[in-house]
């Protein structure tokens, strides 16, 4: 479904990622682990378009995608929820779902996008009329995740988010996004939650100081001894 060959990532003469090489298919659920600064989050705004690849290709249901703006990438099928939320504090709950639905074609079925959302987060519909600044950490980023569900991806990019999370709420949130890939919409999840989305994933890649240093089925890499003493000691 989304391929990257050989991707180099550059921001001036800092070099980030060095011929990164992964895929996701069809339904599976992928997962890149690594410490602050690897260059996670890097990859997945090459992939959505924000930054543009020194070299390498990128492919997204047989097109290239690499070097198409973030709206034509969004169009073809791929949000980015990205970390921090990037919510619109001053709108409402409602409001802000709605924004996911801007483009012409998801505009027509915005109504039964919302209720897509509201299956997957009750709470929302509670707090529609709610400006998306007064909730909670965990609320913002079922918000952030239903925005993107707006858009109906074939694929959804996660970026963090489990990131400043209670414990329960990042049961939670792992919870929503095994059901949405377990429903038929494909995840590139980046988190920092190794344990977590290990057992959660199909496939994981290891990225160390911008280069895929491991990969394997999600299983497996968790009971990787080098993993277990770089992520999970303790």
């Amino acid at each position: 479904m989304l391929n990257l060959n050989d991707i180099s990532i550059a921001y001036g003469r800092l070099q980030a990622v060095w011929d990164a090489t992964f895929d996701v298919q069809e339904e599976e659920l992928v997962v890149i682990i690594g410490a602050n600064g690897s260059g996670k989050s890097t990859i997945l705004k090459t992939i959505s378009g924000l930054i543009k690849p020194q070299s390498g290709t990128i492919t997204f249901l047989g097109q290239r995608i690499d070097g198409l703006l973030p709206n034509r990438v969004a169009g073809a099928g791929i949000i980015h929820v990205p970390e921090g939320r990037r919510l619109f504090p001053e709108m409402t709950v409602l409001e802000n779902l709605y924004l996911g639905a801007y483009c012409k074609v998801t505009r027509g079925v915005r109504n039964e996008s919302i209720a897509t959302v509201y299956k997957y987060f009750p709470v929302l519909e509670k707090m529609s009329s709610r400006l998306a600044g007064t909730l909670s950490g965990g609320e913002q980023q079922m918000l952030a995740i239903g925005r993107g569900l707006m858009a109906k991806p074939k694929l959804i990019m996660l970026d963090e988010p489990s990131l400043g999370l209670a414990p329960i709420m990042v049961k939670g949130v792992f919870d929503i996004v095994q059901r949405i890939n377990r429903e038929g919409v494909s995840v590139l999840l980046v988190e920092q939650n190794v344990r977590s989305s290990l057992k959660l994933a199909k496939r994981g890649y290891v990225l160390e100081s911008g280069r895929i240093t491991m990969s394997g089925p999600g299983k497996e890499l968790l009971e990787n001894e080098n993993i277990k003493k770089a992520y999970l000691a303790g």
